[in-house]
């Protein structure tokens, strides 16, 4: 018996017909033409146009040249014409590849008026990153026939998506005095109500010192097991997402969705953690819990508790979210947990939380968020009379201390002697800092309300 194959199931998996390999790249010669020859009849052009479009944006080769050759002669201080083009180009041997003698002299002839070229412009933009999403295409199906890893090749994958849809900035520019007025009340705003510039973390003289946390940054919190590490980190982002409104996401590794939750109602409202997860919540404790509730259901905190994650899918997830409704800080608890995201193996462990080390700080750059990432200490501590912690004893890898912007060390004295004159404080060791100074802060440890604050609120 013979077992007939449809055709038409595979449609959409059979090759693309030659015709259509052979499809023009999207693109407007006439525009490119036109912001050209409009740059080179008015020096007003040239100031709309180079805020709109760069020279690897042209997708004509000789068009890329005499835009390069006026944004030269411009950065000189030297006229633009159509004379003084061609005598660059020619001074540069490049004559030849920009279309001759005659090249910016037809493209002028050509140009209707100057006053369109940054209209003309913005085709050849938008152009551009059609383009860009073609290449980004044809990579992304490179990346799936090359057969490698799985997860580095989505990780390039997306990258290479979002590099081909990422929109340019407008320019940070301005005269330096034009937002002087803003600027003083900012100050006095800093100075009156220690408000944060950057992400605030809750604690008042931690906030001082760092002025809240910010893009790009990779802020290491380390301690010994049974610290508070993950405490200390849902605190930052209570006060993150539940008191300032800025969305923040939690990678947990170790706790799962519901503890987290548990977590944070505790800390908010001042439910004895204990009781929650007892199950014997007194009548007050339900009073404070129905208080809190509608403020922590409806903060802009993303809680993922998958298992067994790596960098590069936890980067994944940060690009949607992000996309979505915005990112302003990711927390991961902890870093020992996370694989590498290659099916390599490393020659040892040290160079693969190395690798994980990189990747992290990477993604705070990629992201422009700051991400803090929890992390084991080693045995250290207990071999010394104090207990107290120190950068090196970051476990398994240097590179974490030569990675981090800002190192804090967890310690409580109390953990070690019940006796302890200083039961109840914890002391948050920053012990780098790369754009400012150290020192230790000492706030409030409440393990019943799983939750630190600052010494003033107890």
């Amino acid at each position: 018996m013979t077992t007939e194959i449809d055709t038409d199931l595979w449609a959409d998996t059979a090759p693309a017909e030659p015709d259509r390999l052979d499809r023009m790249p999207p693109q407007d010669m006439d525009a490119e033409a036109s912001v050209l020859g409009g740059m080179m009849l008015h020096h007003n052009a040239i100031t709309e146009v180079v805020e709109i479009v760069e020279g690897a944006d042209f997708y004509k080769p000789a068009h890329e040249l005499v835009f390069n050759t006026i944004t030269d002669l411009v950065g000189k201080g030297d006229p633009v014409d159509p004379i003084t083009v061609t005598n660059r180009l020619r001074e540069r041997g490049e004559l030849g590849r920009a279309g001759g003698e005659s090249a910016a002299f037809s493209l002028v002839q050509g140009t209707p008026t100057a006053a369109n070229a940054g209209y003309y412009a913005d085709i050849v933009r938008q152009k551009s990153i059609l383009r860009g999403l073609v290449r980004a295409g044809t990579a992304i199906a490179q990346l799936g026939y090359a057969g490698g890893d799985a997860n580095e090749s989505a990780d390039a994958a997306a990258a290479e998506l979002n590099k081909a849809v990422q929109v340019r900035d407008d320019p940070d520019s301005a005269p330096i005095g034009e937002d002087m007025d803003d600027m003083v009340d900012e100050l006095v705003d800093l100075e009156k109500n220690g408000k944060a510039m950057g992400v605030p973390t809750g604690f008042t003289d931690l906030d001082a010192l760092t002025n809240g946390l910010h893009p790009g940054q990779m802020i290491i919190i380390a301690a010994r097991p049974a610290m508070g590490k993950s405490t200390l980190a849902v605190d930052i982002l209570r006060a993150c997402s539940i008191q300032h409104g800025r969305p923040a996401a939690m990678f947990s590794l170790e706790m799962g969705r519901r503890e987290v939750q548990h977590r944070v109602m505790s800390a908010e409202a001042r439910i004895g953690l204990h009781h929650i997860r007892g199950g014997n919540m007194t009548d007050s404790d339900w009073g404070r819990f129905a208080r809190r509730s509608p403020d922590i259901a409806a903060a802009p905190l993303t809680i993922d508790a998958t298992p067994n994650q790596t960098i590069m899918q936890i980067k994944a997830r940060c690009r949607k979210l992000k996309q979505r409704g915005g990112l302003d800080l990711v927390v991961i608890d902890y870093l020992q947990l996370l694989g590498s995201g290659t099916s390599r193996r490393q020659e040892n462990r040290q160079q693969e939380v190395s690798d994980i080390s990189r990747n992290v700080k990477l993604m705070a750059k990629e992201l422009e968020v700051p991400v803090i990432v929890l992390c084991q200490l080693n045995r250290g501590p207990e071999q010394r009379n104090d207990k107290k912690p120190m950068v090196s004893d970051l476990r398994e890898s240097g590179s974490l201390e030569q990675d981090a912007d800002i190192v804090i060390l967890l310690h409580r004295e109390d953990a070690y002697d019940k006796e302890s004159a200083r039961a109840g404080e914890a002391d948050l060791m920053v012990a780098k800092h790369r754009n400012g100074p150290t020192a230790t802060i000492t706030v409030a440890f409440q393990g019943h309300y799983s939750r630190f604050c600052d010494m003033a609120q107890t």
